[in-house]
C-alpha cells in the first residue's frame, strides 16, 4: 500500500506531496504567491526544486513585476492559482470585482496547515477516506492586503490511489463587499504542450462519444451552461502523449465533482505551457461575499498515469467506486431490474404491472420499476408534476398497496420521481407560481411542458422533501430512479435580491445535493439511481448520492458500445445503468440480437426495459440464461479492474474486459459492428493476467476453447477469428447479421 507524504521546506518554501508512485511539487515564489514545479512520477522528497522556475530570461514586449528588473514576469512563470492583469495575460483561476470597480487581485503566501485524512467540504459531494491513514491534506492560506480576501488552497494526496484532490475557498475579511466572478476548482501549468486534448462529448441518446484533438495554440474547451453537467460535454477531460494508448504512456485525467454549469480548458501559450483549468463556469456566475462570508468552490480531482488510458482510468473507476460513492450499496452487487417505461408508458394500471412483475419474477428478476405516471393527475408530460401523491384511479391501493404486491411475489420495489419539476398544471404550480426559476418580467420559456423549481430557495426543498418522504415513510420502496428532463432557461429566484441573482445557478445545485442528502440519510438502504434524460447529468457529483445512473435514454445495443465505452474513461461499470430494451429499438429502431443487448448491458447494472409477456417461449429462456449469467458474475463484472482492449469510436470491432483482484477469473466482451465475408484469423491481446497462470477459455459460458496461459493472452493474443459472415453460418442455417457479439470467460485452473 505504501504511504502518502507531504513536506514542507522553511528554508526553500517548497511543498511536496507524494505517495509511492506520483509527486506533486509547487513552492512560494519571490512575489509570495504559489509557482507549479512538477507533477508526474514520484521524485525524492528532499530536494530542492526551485530550478523549474524559469526566472532568468529577458523576452520583449513582456511587463515585469519588480522595478528595475527583467527576469521575473508571472506571464513566463507556472503558476498554481493565477490570476490576470498583474504581468499574466492568460486566464485565471481567480477574478474579483471590488467597491472601486477593480479585478486585480494579489494573493499572496501567508501560512500552511498539514493534517492526515481529508476533510469534509460543507454542503458539497466530494471523495472522502475511511481512515486518517488513507491521505495527507495540505492547506495553503493566502491574502489579499488591499481587500482582506483569504483564499484557502486545499490538496489532498491519497494513500492508495495516483490521485490528487483540490478546491478553493474564499472568506471575506474585509469591511466592503466584493463579489467573485471567477473561482476555480483547479489549475495546473504544464511545462509543455505535446498532448492530444480529449473530451466526451454528444448529445440526447449519444453521450460522451469519446473526441480526441491535437493540442495547439490558443483556447481548447468544453463546458456547459445548462444548469446541469449535460449530455453536451461531460466535467472530464484528459491530456495524453500523442504515443499513449490504452496500455502504455502518459495520461493525465481532470474531473470535476460537480453537477452544475462547468468549464474545463486547456490553454497553450506561444511558449508552449499548457494551462489546465477546471472548475464552475465563469459566465452567469456573481457570488457575493459580505464582510465574513465565505464561499466554498467544488472538488476536482487529478489522476496521473504512466500506464496508458487505462491505467488513468483504473485509478478513476476504483477511487471513485470505493471513496465517492457511500453507502450500504457501495459495496453491493446491484439488484437485477425490469422497468415499465419502454413497456407501457403512460398507459398502465395496477393490474398490467403486475401481470409484468409476475413474468419477471419467473425469469428471475429481482426488482419491478414503476416509472413516470403514478402520481397526481399524471397521465401524459403536461401535467401532474409536482403533487407527489399517487394516483388512486390507476392505483386504487396507492403506492404501498403496488408494493405490497410486488413484494408478495418476492421481488423488491422501485419508483420513479422527478423532484426538481413542475407543470403548470399543478396543485403546486397553481399555489406557488413564483416558485420556478424565472426572470421576472421576462417570458418564461418550457421544456417537455415543464419548469424548473427553484431549488435555491430552502422552502421549495423542504416541501418537496416532505411530500416525497410521506410516499417513501407509507411504502416499502427499495430503490428510486431520479430524472431531470430539462435544462434551466431564464435563470432567476424570486427569492433572493438582484446582488444575488448570478448565485443562482449554483444555489439550485447546492439545494439539489442537500435533498439528496435528507433523503439518502432518511432511508439508508433505498438504492437511489440519478438519471437526467438518460446521462445529462452523469458527473461525479451524482453519484456522491446515488451509485449509479441511467447511462442514456438510447438503449440500443450498437449505439450502447460508444456509449458506455466513452463513459469508462472516468467513471466505473457500477455506475452505468444498463438495459436489454425490445428490438426494433426505440431511439433508432434497429433490430439486433437479444443475444447482443445482453453482452452489452451485462457491463453495467443491468435490467430490462420491456414487457417479457410479448416475448416468445424461446426468447423468455434465452432472458433466463441471460439473468443466470449476470448473478453468477455480476460481483466480478462490477467490482473488478476494467480494460478497454478495442477501439468502436475507431474501428469496426469493440472489446473490454474485467479481471477479478486475485487474477483467477476474468471476462472479455467482444463485439463486432458491422459484419463483412470471409473475416481473416484475427487475435486479440488481453490485460491484467496473472503471466503463469493457465485459463481455462470457454465461449458464453457455454463452449470450451481450450486451456491457455496468461503469458500467451496478454502477449500473443486470444483467437477471435469470427464467422459471423461466412461458410460455417450458412452451413448452420443462420442468418448473417450485424451486431455480432461473444463473451469469453476465463478461469484459472
Amino acid at each position: 500500500m505504501g504511504n502518502a507524504g507531504i513536506s514542507f521546506d522553511a528554508e526553500s518554501k517548497q511543498f511536496h506531496l507524494y505517495n509511492n508512485r506520483i509527486s506533486y511539487v509547487m513552492k512560494v515564489l519571490r512575489d509570495g504567491q504559489l509557482g507549479q514545479l512538477y507533477f508526474g512520477a514520484r521524485l525524492p522528497e528532499t530536494r530542492d526544486y526551485g530550478y523549474f522556475v524559469d526566472t532568468e530570461h529577458y523576452r520583449p514586449t513582456t511587463a515585469y513585476v519588480f522595478d528595475n528588473e527583467y527576469g521575473f514576469s508571472r506571464e513566463h512563470l507556472r503558476q498554481e492559482y493565477p490570476s490576470y492583469g498583474t504581468t499574466d495575460f492568460r486566464e485565471g483561476a481567480v477574478e474579483i470585482a471590488q467597491k472601486d470597480g477593480s479585478h486585480i487581485t494579489d494573493f499572496r503566501y501567508v501560512s500552511q496547515e498539514i493534517s492526515a485524512g481529508k476533510p469534509k467540504l460543507l454542503g458539497l459531494p466530494a471523495t472522502y477516506v475511511e481512515s486518517d491513514e488513507e491521505a495527507k491534506t495540505l492547506k495553503i492560506t493566502l491574502r489579499d492586503e488591499k481587500i482582506g480576501v483569504d483564499l484557502v488552497l486545499s490538496y489532498t494526496i491519497f494513500r492508495d490511489f495516483d490521485a490528487i484532490a483540490r478546491n478553493a475557498y474564499f472568506i471575506n475579511h474585509g469591511q466592503e463587499a466584493v463579489d467573485l466572478t471567477r473561482a476555480m476548482s483547479l489549475s495546473l501549468d504544464l511545462p509543455d504542450a505535446d498532448y492530444d486534448f480529449m473530451q466526451f462529448s454528444g448529445w440526447w441518446g449519444r453521450e460522451r462519444q469519446k473526441v480526441v484533438t491535437k493540442l495547439r495554440p490558443g483556447i481548447q474547451s468544453v463546458g456547459s451552461l445548462r444548469g446541469q453537467s449535460s449530455h453536451v460535454h461531460n466535467p472530464f477531460i484528459a491530456l495524453k502523449r500523442p504515443q499513449t494508448d490504452e496500455m502504455q504512456g502518459e495520461a493525465i485525467g481532470f474531473s470535476l465533482v460537480y453537477s452544475g454549469n462547468f468549464l474545463a480548458q486547456a490553454e497553450v501559450d506561444t511558449f508552449d505551457v499548457t494551462r489546465v483549468t477546471m472548475g464552475i463556469h465563469p459566465q452567469e456566475f456573481r457570488w457575493h461575499l459580505a464582510e465574513g462570508e465565505s464561499f466554498q468552490t467544488p472538488e476536482a480531482v487529478m489522476v496521473w498515469s504512466d500506464k496508458g488510458l487505462n491505467g488513468m482510468s483504473q485509478n478513476f473507476h476504483k477511487l471513485y467506486r470505493t471513496r465517492l460513492a457511500r453507502g450500504v450499496w457501495r459495496d453491493k452487487v446491484r439488484p437485477i431490474l425490469i422497468n415499465n417505461w419502454e413497456a407501457t408508458y403512460f398507459d398502465f394500471d395496477e393490474e398490467k404491472l403486475v401481470k409484468i412483475a409476475k413474468k419477471a419474477k419467473e425469469v428471475g428478476v429481482e426488482l419491478f420499476v414503476l416509472d413516470d405516471g403514478w402520481f397526481s393527475t399524471r397521465c401524459g408530460e403536461t401535467s401532474g408534476l409536482g403533487d407527489w401523491w399517487p394516483n388512486t384511479d390507476r392505483l386504487p391501493n396507492g403506492i404501498a398497496g403496488l408494493s405490497k404486491r410486488i413484494n408478495d411475489l418476492g421481488m423488491k420495489f422501485g419508483l420513479w420521481v422527478e423532484l426538481e419539476m413542475v407543470n403548470k398544471d399543478s396543485e403546486l404550480y397553481r399555489a406557488h407560481p413564483d416558485w420556478i426559476l424565472h426572470t421576472a418580467g421576462r417570458h418564461s420559456s418550457h421544456g417537455r411542458k415543464q419548469y424548473v423549481l427553484d431549488f435555491s430557495r430552502p422552502e421549495v426543498v423542504d416541501y418537496i422533501h416532505d411530500s416525497i418522504y410521506k410516499v417513501l415513510s407509507t411504502a416499502n420502496i427499495d430503490y428510486i430512479k431520479w430524472d431531470m428532463n430539462r435544462s434551466i432557461t431564464e435563470c432567476g429566484s424570486a427569492g433572493w435580491g438582484p446582488e444575488h441573482q448570478g448565485e443562482i445557478f449554483h444555489r439550485y445545485i447546492l439545494g439539489v445535493y442537500a435533498l439528496y442528502e435528507r433523503l439518502t440519510s432518511e432511508f439508508p438502504n433505498i438504492l437511489f439511481e440519478s438519471c437526467a434524460s438518460g446521462g445529462g447529468r452523469f458527473d461525479p457529483g451524482m453519484f456522491y448520492y446515488a451509485p449509479q445512473c441511467w447511462t442514456s435514454d438510447d438503449s440500443d445495443g450498437g449505439e450502447r458500445l460508444r456509449i458506455q465505452y466513452g463513459t469508462s474513461y472516468a467513471y466505473p461499470v457500477s455506475f452505468m445503468g444498463s438495459h436489454v430494451s425490445i428490438t426494433p429499438n426505440h431511439q433508432v429502431f434497429r433490430e439486433t440480437s437479444l443475444k447482443l443487448r445482453g453482452d452489452v448491458a451485462y457491463f453495467g447494472t443491468f435490467g430490462y426495459e420491456l414487457d417479457l409477456n410479448k416475448l416468445s417461449d424461446k426468447e423468455l429462456e434465452e432472458v433466463k440464461e441471460q439473468i443466470h449469467f449476470m448473478k453468477k458474475y455480476r460481483g466480478l463484472i462490477q467490482q473488478g479492474t476494467y480494460y478497454r482492449l478495442k477501439d468502436p469510436f475507431t474501428g469496426n470491432i469493440a472489446a473490454w474486459m474485467v479481471v477479478s483482484d486475485d487474477k483467477k477469473q476474468a471476462i472479455v466482451g467482444y463485439y463486432k459492428i458491422l459484419s463483412h465475408p470471409c473475416t481473416p484469423f484475427t487475435l486479440m491481446k488481453l490485460a491484467g493476467l496473472d503471466e503463469a497462470a493457465e485459463y481455462d477459455v470457454r465461449i458464453d459460458d457455454k463452449k470450451e476453447m481450450g486451456q491457455f496461459t496468461g503469458a500467451e493472452l496478454m502477449r500473443a493474443g486470444l483467437v477471435t477469428t469470427d464467422f459471423s459472415a461466412g461458410e460455417q453460418s450458412h452451413e448452420e442455417g443462420k442468418h448473417c447479421t450485424d451486431f455480432w457479439s461473444r463473451l469469453f470467460i476465463l478461469n484459472a485452473k
